[in-house]
């Protein structure tokens, strides 16, 4: 796997790419038992999709202590995966199970479902298509109408592919992608796949309290209407809400 942070800088090949890094500003408590898939802020509050067999659910939280004040469990059969809300509906992922499930927003009463051919990894949504990522270095764009393909693009750094694109956040013209087991976020341009930027997070997962090798960085939210950034991982006692600063 290239972890990009670390290949940058070994070589010195940074070029015209930026780095950034962080300063915590907030934390917000965040259940530990969450194997946190998707992740993304709607009028105030945050919604969380997460994994594993037999806990794989859907809910909405009180950002600030955590309470949960819906939720929808999926099947047993089912391991879900990325989550994004699209006008008045939420998409969710499954990871090897094909099928996407489309949830109303308000009630969470599943309205629909889509068969997916690849695995399903991280959901965003640019207003207009459906972005995924299936654990390759391709990002997928699809028409929420019917659930076509619409388009795809391979994701690369100076001509590299970026594998492992995971957990997605579509921010100001940009996909923001989770690379799976690093400490790296990467910014895509979502129309020629190139990685524009890299967020090194170095020393969060220390800071949320991270027991299990399972929990890794993975979890994305861009709040809009107070221009927070919000990150978390799988099992993570913090969310974070942190500023970036570029690197010299």
């Amino acid at each position: 796997m290239l972890v990009l942070l670390l290949f940058l800088v070994s070589c010195g090949a940074r070029g015209d790419i930026s780095i950034y890094d962080y300063t915590v500003i907030n934390s917000y408590p965040h259940n530990t038992r969450y194997f946190t898939q998707g992740l993304f802020m709607h009028d105030g509050f945050l919604y969380e999709g997460t994994g594993q067999y037999g806990e794989s659910a859907l809910r909405k939280l009180n950002l600030d202590d955590g309470e949960v004040l819906q939720q929808k469990a999926l099947g047993r059969r089912y391991f879900g995966e990325g989550i994004t809300v699209a006008g008045d509906r939420i998409y969710q992922l499954t990871w090897r199970e094909n099928m996407v499930f489309v949830h109303d927003l308000e009630t969470f009463d599943t309205l629909d479902s889509h068969y997916l051919a690849t695995e399903g990894w991280g959901l965003a949504w640019n207003g207009e298509h459906l972005i995924i990522s299936d654990g390759s270095d391709r990002l997928f764009f699809y028409d929420p109408d019917g659930f076509q393909e619409v388009r795809s693009v391979a994701v690369t750094f100076q001509g590299r592919p970026v594998r492992y694109l995971n957990e997605l956040e579509y921010i100001r013209g940009e996909v923001w992608a989770n690379i799976w087991t690093s400490n790296e976020i990467v910014r895509i341009d979502p129309q020629s796949g190139e990685v524009q930027s890299v967020i090194d997070l170095s020393g969060l997962r220390e800071l949320a309290d991270a027991q299990s090798s399972d929990a890794v960085l993975n979890g994305i939210a861009w709040d809009a209407e107070r221009e927070r950034l919000l990150v978390t991982g799988k099992l993570w006692a913090k969310i974070f809400e942190i500023e970036l600063h570029e690197r010299p």
